[in-house]
């Protein structure tokens, strides 16, 4: 028989698809189960403990539930807070995210560059250590945004993003003493990619790199010899707490593949 385990992806909210889609153009085959904590949702403004705990036993009924192969911690946030618990939990494969440090320093001319991303995210030390060991010759700007999370979300529910709105987010980099010199900005958010042509109008000349591609990579290797199933069954679409904005959200995904939404 062909071998049926999905690929778990998990984030609190839509983000992590910017991370599925990479994925899927690398492995078409895979089966998806992709679980959003909506009732958790935003993780970004809660506490290091909060995420801490929910994370590891969030995950620990998913794989219980769904028996993937692998999970992929497709949140800057939650892995750069609760990776090392969630692999001690869990008896399969974790794939976590982090913010693309190391590949926007390489990409620098100016050696300024800005890290957007949650502000629980931007404050970790795990983005201290990736500014000293990957853009030591670099100023690293941060700012954490709320509202481009809420953004991304609500145009995964069908709502443009307000130009306005994702230009004065990125404003708050922009706007730092320095800031006018960034030429790469990390989304060090899995939701930014999705807003990345809007931030591109808003910020010509400048270049956006995220960790999506990366992951990707790092997927395929994981399951490099693997079996996979002869048909490709809808992506699965899994959320804590279902919803109008949950509902939304699945009918707009239907067209990439994705099933109704279900709730854990």
């Amino acid at each position: 028989m062909r071998d049926a385990r999905p690929i778990l992806f998990f984030d609190s909210g839509v983000g992590g698809l910017s991370v599925v889609a990479p994925t899927r153009a690398l492995l078409p085959q895979a089966p998806i189960v992709y679980a959003a904590d909506s009732a958790g949702f935003p993780y970004g403004t809660r506490s290091e403990g909060e995420i801490a705990a929910r994370v590891p036993a969030l995950l620990g009924r998913l794989v219980e539930r769904y028996r993937p192969r692998l999970a992929v911690i497709a949140c800057n946030t939650a892995s750069t807070i609760a990776l090392p618990a969630v692999r001690a939990a869990l008896d399969v494969p974790v794939v976590g995210t982090v913010p693309a440090i190391k590949p926007a320093a390489a990409m620098s001319a100016t050696r300024v560059i800005g890290v957007l991303g949650t502000e629980a995210t931007v404050r970790q030390p795990y983005v201290d250590d990736l500014a000293a060991r990957f853009a030591g010759d670099c100023t690293v700007l941060r700012h954490g945004s709320a509202a481009l999370v809420e953004l991304a979300e609500a145009a995964l529910a069908g709502e443009a993003p307000s130009p306005q709105a994702v230009a004065a987010e990125l404003g708050g980099l922009f706007g730092q003493p320095g800031g006018g010199r960034i030429d790469v900005i990390v989304n060090a958010c899995t939701h930014f990619p999705l807003l990345e042509a809007a931030m591109a109008a808003a910020a010509p000349g400048v270049r956006f790199v995220d960790g999506g591609p990366g992951i990707a990579r790092r997927i395929a290797a994981l399951t490099q010899g693997q079996d996979w199933p002869e048909s490709v069954p809808p992506a699965r679409l899994v959320f804590t707490r279902v919803g109008d904005r949950e509902r939304r959200i699945a009918r707009h995904l239907a067209a990439r593949g994705f099933g109704d939404a279900e709730a854990l």
